[in-house]
Order: C-alpha cells, then structure tokens, then sequence
C-alpha cells in the first residue's frame, strides 16, 4: 500500500531564521501516520536538515544540475545534495520550464543524474489552462514523464514520485476538482504500468495544484492521489499539518 508523502515547496521565500523555525514546527507535529517532506531554498538547506536530524521530516531540494562535479559556476551538483543530508530533489517543475526554459530533456537528464547519486526526483508534469482548453492534457503530461522514463528505465523509476501540477492552478487560487485531479493521475499510472506493473502500483503520485487544508480532504481521497506538493500552504505550519492531517 502506497504512504501519502505531504511535501512542502517553499520555493524562494524565508531568511535563515524563519526556515529553521519553520522546520522546527513541522518537525514538532508531524503526525507518524504519512511521509513528509521539506523542500527549502538551497542556501538553507544545512541549516533545515541540522534542525531535522532525528525527526520524522525528510528534505529535499528544488533544484539540482543535470552536470556533475566541475565548471559550472552557480550550479549544484547531485553529489552536494547529498552530501549534506538531502534525499529527495524536485524536477521539471512548472516555474523551471516556463522562467528558464528547461526542456523535456533537461528534465530527464536531471532526473537521472539524481538517481546515480542517490537522490528520490519528484518529477513535476502538468499542463497550462491553454493546452487543457485544447484538449491537450494527456499529451502534455504524458510527453513529460515519458521524457523521464526514457531518461531513467524502469530500474531508475523505482524511488520516483511523480507530481501532477495543472500550471494553471498554482498560485491563482484556482483548484483542479478532485475528480479533475484523479483523471490525469489515472493517466499517469496508466502510462507507468506500461513501463512496469509494479512500478505502477509503488510510485507515488501527488496533486501539486493550490492544495489546502479547505480542499486535501477531497483530493486526498483520490484512489490514485496520493499526496500532495504544496506550495503556499506549506510555508504555515498549521496549514502544512492540516494537510497532513487530512491525508491520515
């Protein structure tokens, strides 16, 4: 049976402080019940994991080079991730591909170097409101994790968490309907069992679209939803354990 992982996107935002304290809380009433996980800013990312240590919260980063070690200046390479206690990194997410431009490919190759160093991608796919409204959802989101399977094979989706955000519904406070959601998750287990029927049932499969304490519930309950990347919600703590809350 698959655990909900509730992870939290906290994207550019917060001082050194207000992340160690948002740790801190998170880390205080996390419920034992579901996976969490962290993804702050990379500066931060020490500090977070320092205050993590020993609790039930994992962390991630939110981006990592499709490079390895070498001349690449404002690059972080997979191998530093890991070396200071991440375990999970994000890819492809929508802000990535549309403020800077990466590909289908980009995201497969980043995918992919995160496995070889160890690292869990929590690969985004998900479509703009203009491709929904022409029909285009399933292409898109497809085309974007078979860019990833390609990238990885079976063998290598085997710690991927696959994210489905709907680009038009991150930050406008508008929400994909549960059963909206639950359609194109259907899809995307779909396109995985034709890679392998137990990678299928195993990957994790998470809603990334304006999620909130007002509408987990809903979603949560989804038979292919199987948590959440939340954005804005989980940069408070009492929204980020209501969540959770939800999920159990």
């Amino acid at each position: 049976m698959r655990r909900f992982l509730i992870a939290g996107n906290w994207k550019m935002n917060g001082l050194g402080g207000e992340a160690v304290a948002l740790a801190e809380g998170v880390s205080a009433g996390a419920d034992a019940g579901v996976d969490w996980l962290v993804c702050p800013p990379s500066v931060y990312l020490a500090e977070v994991i320092g205050q993590l240590r020993g609790s039930k919260v994992s962390v991630g980063a939110q981006n990592v080079s499709e490079y390895d070690f070498g001349a690449y200046t404002g690059e972080t390479a997979a191998g530093m991730l890991v070396d200071v206690g991440c375990e999970y990194v994000i890819v492809g997410h929508s802000e990535r591909r549309a403020l800077f431009g990466e590909s289908d490919q980009d995201v497969g190759a980043k995918a992919a170097r995160a496995v070889i160093h160890g690292l869990a991608p929590v690969v985004c796919v998900g479509e703009t409101l203009a491709q929904r409204e022409a029909g285009e959802t399933e292409r898109v989101v497809v085309g974007q994790l078979e860019a990833v399977a390609g990238a990885l094979g079976v063998a290598g989706m085997q710690d991927m968490v696959v994210a489905y955000e709907p680009v038009w519904a991150i930050g406008t406070g508008l929400t994909a309907t549960p059963e909206q959601a639950q359609e194109v998750h259907a899809v995307l287990r779909e396109t995985l069992h034709g890679h392998d029927v137990a990678l299928a049932e195993t990957t994790r499969i998470l809603y990334g679209g304006s999620m909130k304490p007002a509408n987990a519930a809903s979603l949560l309950a989804m038979p292919d939803v199987d948590g959440g990347l939340i954005g804005g919600a989980s940069l408070k703590v009492d929204d980020f354990l209501a969540i959770g809350r939800a999920a159990n």
